[in-house]
């Protein structure tokens, strides 16, 4: 029997049906388009993500942190039952973990017998994921709240998040990137590669030309970072914003290369809230490394 309930958010970009089965609480960030209000759906409806895409091409959709409000309502009916684990969606993505923090500060009055702790991830989709992921394996083995909450403190550092984008022109409409420069991009086949630094932030920090260097840039760097190099023996997560092709190319190049991953490469989409942000054509690889810099 678990002593404790370990929970997360909808921005671990992993489908709802596999969270669930692993008995983990989800709280739903939800985006805005054409003055309707969506949830994150997490693939619980087949169609909300191609509908998503349809949308993507009309307008960019507006997404909003989760609130105090909304954590201490999640909070209380979790804390009914027992004590509570939640890794949150890292903060370099948003500042909604404030929101988790305070909500466990105030909710101690009214659970003074409960244990709520609050885990910034600095992680973001399914780097998010494989944080959650990997705390829920421990859970399940049988550690304490005590021993997963100081993994996932720890190993919130050393997943890495590499990823490029293929596809700029929403990068242009939503502002991230000047038209003149996005032109240039598309005409000259440049994909810029982007990671997550230590405190969870976006950097772009290179670019090549074509999705197959693009791919081959970010094996090097798997081989330079992850655990044991090229003998790394982990588990990596690879996710997509309507991209499958070049995710599924990605997952055979990191494959032949990296031969003792644990278990196969898994590929997921990126939700709909992150996707509010990268447009199409992003491809993102996680795994266990070094401490990111």
């Amino acid at each position: 029997m678990k002593d404790y309930i370990l929970s997360c958010e909808s921005t671990v970009d992993m489908p709802f049906s596999e969270i669930n089965a692993r008995d983990i609480p989800v709280l739903f960030y939800s985006y805005t388009a054409g003055g309707q209000e969506y949830p994150d759906d997490m693939e619980r409806d087949p169609e909300a993500l191609p509908n998503f895409y349809k949308l993507l091409e009309k307008e960019i959709p507006s997404t909003s942190q989760i609130n105090e409000y909304q954590y201490i309502e999640f909070f209380s009916k979790l804390l009914e039952k027992s004590d509570v684990l939640h890794i949150a969606f890292g903060s370099g993505m948003t500042k909604s973990v404030q929101g988790a923090l305070s909500a466990a500060e105030k909710l101690k009055e009214k659970f003074p017998e409960r244990r709520l702790i609050v885990i910034d991830s600095l992680c973001s989709s399914s780097g998010y994921g494989m944080l959650v992921d990997g705390a829920a394996d421990l859970r399940d083995a049988g550690k304490s709240i005590d021993e997963v909450a100081a993994w996932a403190d720890e190993a919130r550092h050393r997943i890495h998040h590499q990823f490029f984008c293929t596809d700029l022109k929403y990068f242009r409409r939503s502002g991230r990137m000047s038209g003149a420069t996005a032109t240039v991009a598309a005409i000259l086949n440049i994909c810029p590669i982007l990671r997550l630094d230590d405190e969870g932030k976006i950097i772009a920090y290179d670019k090549v030309r074509g999705k197959r260097n693009a791919i081959s840039y970010i094996m090097d760097k798997m081989a330079a970072h992850a655990v044991d190099g090229e003998n790394y023996s982990g588990k990596v997560f690879i996710c997509h914003s309507n991209t499958l092709e070049d995710a599924t190319e990605t997952k055979k190049a990191i494959e032949e290369r990296f031969k003792n991953i644990d278990g196969e490469v898994r590929i997921f989409n990126i939700g709909t809230i992150i996707a509010s942000h990268t447009g199409p054509g992003t491809v993102a690889v996680f795994f266990f490394g070094d401490e990111r810099d």
